[in-house]
């Protein structure tokens, strides 16, 4: 019985490598042939054109040289039982102990990198090069054996363990997600808003068809005289701010003495269709700064931006600066991006056709749905963010553990589709807001060279969203005094970094100096262990002014309560 299993492995070993150099052999043929070329550019953009691509034939050549020696070898190990692979997707034992397993693997890793190497070998201008490269990665992430129940030892040998349950649990996972519109990546179930997410105590104390301005409770028996705005980003729920206590940076600017007040975005529907980017400038951002002013009493506040909702403020206050108007005493910009010149992986979405396109499809009117957002961001790490979750729910039969973090990102918002054509043509394609003059916004020319005041700037290293130089670029934009930090991890994880955790590290450059290139800042930077929030309180304490003591209600004359934090508009689902 034995001999046979053996004999079996090795006819069906012999059909695998069979079949992979039979694709390979295509796969050099549909590069050479311009094919993936084109169904590259269809992937991030359906109104690109056919690119321009060719391949240098002796560069071809030893490629191709290459793989049939890898494959080769690859062959000699497995029959020698010596092939192992070291990719997490097969970790577990059971695609150890399995010959046909571990050889398919190590196949489909093979083939993968030979794929990649073919997209890095092309010759073309910068922008196509990138756009196949991120076509082949979403190729070699859905072709992977670990997402084919077929293929998959560990969801096989799982099944067999439970006699069945795991795959009839595996298509109720799918069922479920199918209804609900996209992949469970935690157990949303446990998790509500106002619950046990977004908990830190407050009021709404105003609102409009756009947003709900939140006051929160104070925590200390004085507060600073200067109170405190937070704009997040309208593309995502707000209280990626306010997760838990432990990691709320709503509760820890509380705790620091604040008088805090956040803008909760309206999900937006049919009725918001027509709003414009000038509609959530002026009323919106402004407005939320002028509530925020009549509820306090203070002539000035400190306002925070982050990601979008930075570029959000930082319009914002170019058009109070044009006006003539300084309301905004310090701002701080948490990953966000004013100068548009460097935007990292997005920039494969995004040229004159793609905006056109958009521009046609909304740019009057509609919305940008959320969960296609969402999905285009999770496209951006595929593995970790679409099919390990496939493979955990649907072959494996899982239920992912609860994670707030995970919850918050499954709950999309839309956006305004005039709103959102104006944002990719003005920022990402044209980069206006960093030309004095070139992009009106509420009938005032936006130029950041008025917004004097100081400001601290934050950017992740890793940051995927945000890349770091195009964080670090607002330096060269604003003329007031700035301070530039730079924190460890990515978009998320590297802003939520509470001190007490002890975790990460961030980096500072004593002397000042923010010369023009983020590589050169970084020659004079010294490394901290540790949450960036420290420095950042304390540089936020001294732009507050005195302490005075602290209110004991919400709201003042007009602007009384209207419910509990945190309020109505951040429970609407897309």
């Amino acid at each position: 019985m034995k001999e046979e299993v053996q004999e079996l492995w090795l006819q069906s070993a012999k059909n695998f490598q069979t079949s992979m150099a039979d694709t390979m052999t295509k796969a050099f043929q549909s590069f050479q042939n311009m094919d993936l070329g084109e169904a590259s550019a269809k992937l991030t953009n359906p109104m690109a054109k056919k690119p321009k691509i060719k391949f240098s034939p002796e560069k071809l050549q030893a490629l191709q040289h290459q793989y049939m020696k890898e494959a080769a070898d690859l062959w000699t190990d497995s029959v020698q039982g010596n092939l192992t692979v070291t990719d997490r997707r097969f970790s577990d034992d059971a695609w150890a102990t399995s010959p046909v397993a571990t050889f398919t693997a190590a196949s489909y890793l093979l083939n993968a990198k030979a794929l990649v190497q073919l997209a890095d070998a092309v010759e073309t201008d910068a922008k196509t090069r990138a756009r196949i490269r991120f076509a082949v990665e979403q190729i070699n992430a859905a072709t992977a054996p670990s997402n084919f129940m077929a293929l998959n030892a560990e969801a096989q040998q799982k099944a067999i363990e439970t006699q069945g349950k795991s795959i009839a649990q595996g298509i109720q996972n799918l069922l479920h997600d199918m209804q609900q519109g996209h992949v469970s990546m935690t157990d949303e179930s446990l998790f509500e808003v106002g619950k046990n997410v977004a908990t830190t105590e407050g009021a709404v104390v105003f609102e409009n068809e756009l947003f709900q301005l939140i006051e929160y409770k104070p925590l200390t028996d004085k507060v600073f005289e200067k109170p405190f705005l937070l704009v997040p980003p309208s593309i995502n729920k707000f209280y990626i701010l306010d997760l838990q206590p432990e990691n709320s940076v709503v509760r820890y600017a509380v705790s620091q003495g604040h008088r805090t007040f956040l803008v909760s975005w309206r999900n937006p529907d049919a009725s918001l269709a027509k709003a414009t980017w000038d509609d959530y400038i002026e009323n919106a951002v402004i407005k939320a700064i002028t509530v925020t002013q009549e509820v306090t009493g203070s002539k000035t506040i400190n306002a925070l931006g982050f990601c979008v909702g930075g570029t959000m403020l930082g319009t914002a206050l170019a058009v109070l600066a044009a006006r003539g108007e300084k309301p905004v005493a310090s701002a701080t910009f948490l990953t966000s991006m004013l100068d548009f010149s460097d935007t990292g992986v997005l920039d494969l979405f995004i040229d004159e056709g793609f905006v056109k396109y958009r521009e046609q499809e909304m740019g009057k009117g509609g919305l940008m749905k959320g969960k296609d957002l969402a999905s285009t961001f999770s496209f951006l790490r595929p593995n970790e963010l679409v099919w390990n979750y496939v493979v955990g729910n649907y072959l494996k039969g899982e239920t992912p553990p609860p994670f707030d973090l995970l919850y918050w990102n499954s709950d999309s918002t839309n956006l305004p589709g005039p709103f959102y054509a104006w944002y990719l043509r003005n920022t990402y394609l044209e980069n206006n807001l960093t030309k004095p003059g070139k992009a009106t916004v509420c009938g005032e020319q936006v130029d950041l060279g008025k917004v004097d005041i100081p400001v601290y700037i934050y950017g992740s290293r890793e940051d995927h969203i945000v890349p770091i130089n195009g964080a670090y670029a607002t330096t060269q934009f604003l003329p007031g005094k700035k301070r530039f930090v730079m924190g460890a991890s990515g978009h998320i994880a590297g802003v939520i970094n509470p001190p007490a955790k002890g975790k990460r590290s961030h980096w500072i450059r004593e002397d000042g100096k923010l010369p023009k290139a983020h590589e050169q800042w970084l020659e004079g930077a010294v490394e901290h262990k540790g949450s960036w929030w420290t420095d950042w309180s304390n540089w936020l304490a001294s732009q507050a002014g005195k302490e005075v003591p602290a209110p004991k209600a919400y709201g003042k004359g007009k602007h009384k309560v209207i419910e509990a934090a945190p309020g109505s508009y951040v429970k609407a689902k897309a």
